[in-house]
C-alpha cells in the first residue's frame, strides 16, 4: 500500500512540473511593451546678425564737483552774521560764511597804514626842493590815501634817482608790510566763492577758532560727479563728452550725464581706469547711489542672448530638422545677464530658453504660434493642437 501511495504522489508531481514548464514557456513568447518616447517642446529664435552696442554697467555715489573745505588761517572768536552757520544753510556767491573778530588786528593794520602815510608826508618837502618833477605825482597819492580803504598802489617809479630816494626812506618796505597785514586781515572773513549749501558745520557762534582748525564743508549743488571704475580693455574706447544714461537704484528716475574726465593711469591692484561722469539735476543730492550704462563700442555681425543659454563657455544649442545639436560660438562680451556672441551663421535656429536634460541628438518639437488662427504648430509631428 505504501508503495502505491508514493507512486501516485510522484506521478502528480511530474504532471505539475509539466504544466508549470508549459506556462513559463508561453509567458516568454509574449511581446514586450515598448516605452513611449518623450519629445520635448522647445522655444527657439532665428539668428539675425546685427550691430550690437556694448554697454558697460557701472555704479557709484555722487559727489559735488565743486566743494570747499573751510579752514581758518587766523585765530579769533567766531562772530555771528546775517545767517546762522548751520548744516543745510544756503549762501549766495560773495556772501560771508564766517566772520572772526578782527578788531584787535584791525587796529594794528590801521597803525601800519598811518606809519606809511607819515613816511610819505615826511619826504614831501625834499621832493618839492630836489625833485619838483615828481612832487605832484606823490602829492596826488597822499590826497587819494584813505585810511578806511585798502592802501593804494604806490606811484610808478620813472627814474633811478626817484627809486633810490624812495627806497632810502624805507617807504617800499613799509608799504609791503602794510599790504601783507591787509591780506591777513581779509582772512578774518571767509566768503562763499560760489552759490551753494553748507554740508558740515563744526563751529558755532562764540567759539574760539584756532589757526588751522577745520570749520566745515561747503558744496556747489548745481553739478555733481560720479566716479566709476572701468576695465582697462575699454579705456581707449571711452571719449570725453560722451553721453551716459544714469538711473537710481529703483529704476524710477533716469538722468543724462557725460564723461567729464578719464584718468590717464591704470589702477595696478584692480586693473581698472577711473572715469568721472558729470550730471546736473535739481533733484540730485550728494551721496546718492546711481547706476550707469556707458556705451563702449559697437560689435558688428553679432547677437545678444541670455548668459544661461551658453554651454561650457563657448557653445550653444541649435535645432536642425527637429534634432538638437550643439555648435561652437565666439563670446565677445559678458554682462550680468546677457552675452554678445559672434560666429553664428545667419538664419540658424537656436534655443531661446533652456530645457532640462538637453543633449546633442535629442528629438524636440518647436513651439510656434500661428497668429491667424490661434493654433500652435508642431513641426516635429506635423500636427496642429488647438488652444
Amino acid at each position: 500500500m505504501r508503495n502505491i501511495i508514493l507512486s501516485i504522489l510522484g506521478l502528480l508531481l511530474i504532471i505539475a512540473a509539466i504544466f508549470t514548464s508549459i506556462k513559463i514557456i508561453d509567458n516568454k513568447k509574449r511581446p514586450k511593451s515598448k516605452s513611449a518616447k518623450v519629445i520635448k517642446t522647445v522655444f527657439v529664435d532665428t539668428v539675425k546678425n546685427t550691430t550690437i552696442p556694448i554697454q558697460i554697467p557701472a555704479n557709484g555715489n555722487l559727489t559735488a564737483k565743486r566743494r570747499l573745505e573751510l579752514y581758518s588761517e587766523v585765530q579769533g572768536v567766531f562772530r555771528g552774521g546775517s545767517q546762522l552757520f548751520k548744516t543745510g544753510q544756503k549762501y549766495k556767491r560773495g556772501q560771508a560764511l564766517i566772520r572772526i573778530d578782527a578788531s584787535e588786528y584791525y587796529a594794528s593794520v590801521q597803525s601800519a597804514k598811518s606809519n606809511l602815510y607819515n613816511l610819505i608826508t615826511s619826504i614831501m618837502p625834499d621832493l618839492r626842493l630836489d625833485y619838483p618833477e615828481i612832487y605832484d605825482k606823490w602829492q596826488g597819492y597822499l590826497n587819494a590815501f584813505d585810511m578806511s580803504k585798502a592802501t593804494p598802489k604806490l606811484p610808478e617809479i620813472t627814474s633811478d634817482k626817484e627809486k633810490y630816494f624812495i627806497a632810502g626812506r624805507n617807504i617800499f618796505t613799509t608799504f609791503y608790510n602794510v599790504k601783507n597785514q591787509e591780506q591777513r586781515l581779509a582772512k578774518y572773513t571767509i566768503s562763499a566763492p560760489f552759490e551753494g549749501v553748507l554740508t558740515e558745520a563744526l563751529v558755532t557762534e562764540g567759539t574760539l577758532i584756532r589757526q588751522g582748525q577745520k570749520l566745515g564743508e561747503y558744496i556747489d549743488t548745481s553739478t555733481y560727479e560720479m566716479q566709476v571704475a572701468i576695465g582697462k580693455e575699454y579705456g581707449d574706447l571711452l571719449q570725453i563728452g560722451e553721453s551716459v544714461e544714469l538711473f537710481n537704484l529703483n529704476k524710477t528716475k533716469t538722468y543724462t550725464g557725460k564723461v567729464s574726465r578719464i584718468n590717464g593711469s591704470v589702477n595696478q591692484a584692480t586693473q581698472t581706469i577711473t572715469t568721472f561722469i558729470e550730471v546736473t539735476d535739481s533733484s540730485l543730492r550728494e551721496g546718492m547711489y546711481l547706476e550707469a550704462n556707458l556705451d563702449a563700442k559697437k560689435e558688428e555681425n553679432a547677437i545678444e542672448i541670455d548668459r544661461g543659454l551658453l554651454q561650457e563657455g563657448d557653445k550653444i544649442f541649435v535645432v536642425r530638422d527637429s534634432i538638437l545639436d550643439i555648435i561652437d560660438v565666439n563670446p565677445v562680451y559678458f554682462s550680468d545677464k546677457k552675452v554678445v556672441l559672434k560666429g553664428i551663421p545667419e538664419e540658424t535656429t537656436i534655443l531661446s530658453k533652456n530645457i532640462p536634460g538637453a543633449y546633442a541628438g535629442m528629438l524636440v518639437r518647436i513651439y510656434q504660434e500661428n497668429k491667424n488662427n490661434n493654433v500652435f504648430s508642431d513641426t516635429a509631428t506635423n500636427t496642429s493642437i488647438k488652444q
